[in-house]
C-alpha cells in the first residue's frame, strides 16, 4: 500500500477530553461531472481496530473493497449519505456536500458525540465538530469514512455505466477525462450529469429521464 497510514492521535486527543463516540466524515465525487456526491460517516471501535486505513485515493480498488468490508464488520456504526446531480445543480456542490454529510451522520445507528470532518465543518450539525485539513491522511475515522464512501460511489457509477455505457462511467466514475468530455460533446448530457458544471454545459441534456431506482 502507498502513502502514510492514518492514525488515531486525533481520536485519542478527543477521548482525553471526555468524548467517546467520535465519527469521521468524508466525501467523494465532489469534482465529478456526473452522479451523486457521496459522504461516509464512521465510528470506529477501538476494541476492534482496522489496520491499514488511509486516504481512499492512495488505495487500489481491490484494497478499498477489502478494507470496506472490514470497516463494515468492525466499526461501531457506518452511515452513507448522497446528494444527486439535480440537487447539486439546484443548490451548488458545497451545499450539496454538506447535505450528504448530514445524511451520512443521520444514517448512523449510534449518534456520535464529536465529529471529525475532512477539511470542512458541516452547517446544521448540533454536536461538536472539527475540520482537519488532509484529515483523510491524519485520522483513521476520516480515512475509514473516505473508503466506505468511495466503495459505495464506485458501485453506483458501475451501475450507471450499465445504464448509459456511452459515457464509460465504469472507467471515469463521472470525472472529466478526455473520453468522457468527448462523449458529452457527441451525445449531450445524461440524466445524471451535473448541468451546471463546466464541460457538461457544452452539450444538450438528453430528454431521457433517469429511472427512479437507478441508484439501487
Amino acid at each position: 500500500m502507498r502513502g502514510p497510514f492514518a492514525g488515531m492521535s486525533h481520536e485519542r486527543r478527543l477521548k482525553a477530553r471526555g468524548f467517546r463516540l467520535i465519527a469521521g466524515v468524508d466525501e467523494v465525487g465532489r469534482g465529478s461531472l456526473a452522479g451523486p456526491v457521496v459522504a461516509g460517516a464512521v465510528i470506529l471501535d477501538s476494541a476492534r481496530p482496522v489496520s491499514g486505513l488511509r486516504d481512499s485515493k492512495l488505495l487500489t480498488a481491490a484494497q478499498r473493497e477489502v478494507l470496506g468490508r472490514r470497516i463494515l464488520e468492525r466499526a461501531l456504526a457506518v452511515g452513507i449519505g448522497e446528494a444527486e446531480a439535480d440537487e447539486i445543480d439546484a443548490i451548488n456542490i458545497l451545499r450539496a456536500t454538506h447535505a450528504a454529510m448530514r445524511r451520512a451522520l443521520d444514517a448512523l445507528r449510534t449518534a456520535p458525540d464529536f465529529v471529525l470532518v475532512d477539511a470542512l465543518t458541516i452547517p446544521g450539525v448540533e454536536r461538536p465538530q472539527e475540520g482537519l485539513v488532509h484529515g483523510d491522511r491524519l485520522s483513521a475515522s476520516i480515512a475509514a469514512a473516505s473508503i466506505v464512501a468511495k466503495v459505495h460511489r464506485d458501485a453506483l457509477m458501475q451501475r450507471c455505466h450499465q445504464r448509459w455505457p456511452r459515457y464509460r462511467f465504469d472507467a471515469n466514475k463521472g470525472y472529466g477525462t478526455p473520453d468522457h468530455l468527448g462523449a458529452l460533446r457527441r451525445h449531450g448530457a445524461s440524466p445524471i450529469h451535473r448541468t451546471t458544471f463546466r464541460g457538461v454545459m457544452r452539450g444538450p441534456r438528453t430528454r431521457e429521464a433517469a429511472p427512479a431506482d437507478w441508484s439501487r
